[in-house]
């Protein structure tokens, strides 16, 4: 991942990943950084919180203007809800339609629900982990509520030393 201020982005993080207000990004404790991944965990209600994120190494599309993008993947064990995978797209989807995403020979559809895609189940959850393990890149590919085709590549370099990082700090296995 380029250097990034590790606040700012937690701050990005912690909204996303359910927090809110400015408690959410001093909050938000980075547990270790590796390659183009980042992990955080977080208290929440008095419960742990752990995720890890990322943002594309390349992004494309005909648009003006597009806020920030990238992929989360949360524990939130206390809850029973692993491996959930969020993708921002940094504009508000097309109403009704689905975001696209390739890792390796495996593709998976998303639905979106404003500024986000979300698979539409648990096994679909864990299933594009299992396969961002064993993947090198990953692109998402999404429609805004403009019409404007998005293409958004994401290196999973580092992707299971950080997953790995959340699983011991929320204690998932």
């Amino acid at each position: 991942m380029k250097p990034i201020a590790a606040l700012p982005f937690a701050a990005l993080l912690a909204v996303a990943a359910g927090m809110s207000g400015p408690a959410a990004a001093e909050s938000a404790k980075l547990l270790s950084s590796h390659s183009d991944w980042e992990a955080y965990a977080e208290s929440e209600g008095g419960k742990k919180v752990c995720y890890i994120g990322s943002k594309p190494k390349k992004e494309s599309g005909k648009y003006r203007k597009r806020g920030d993008t990238y992929v989360l993947i949360t524990h939130r064990p206390a809850e029973n809800s692993i491996n959930v995978v969020s993708i921002s797209a940094g504009y508000t989807y097309q109403a009704a339609s689905e975001a696209e995403v390739a890792i390796g020979d495996r593709s998976f559809r998303l639905f979106t629900d404003g500024d986000f895609a979300f698979a539409y189940d648990a096994k679909a959850d864990g299933d594009m982990v299992q396969a961002m393990v064993k993947g090198a890149q990953m692109t998402v590919k999404g429609t805004s509520n403009r019409g404007t085709a998005t293409a958004d590549v994401y290196s999973l370099k580092g992707f299971t030393a950080a997953y790995k990082a959340i699983g011991q700090a929320c204690g998932v296995k």
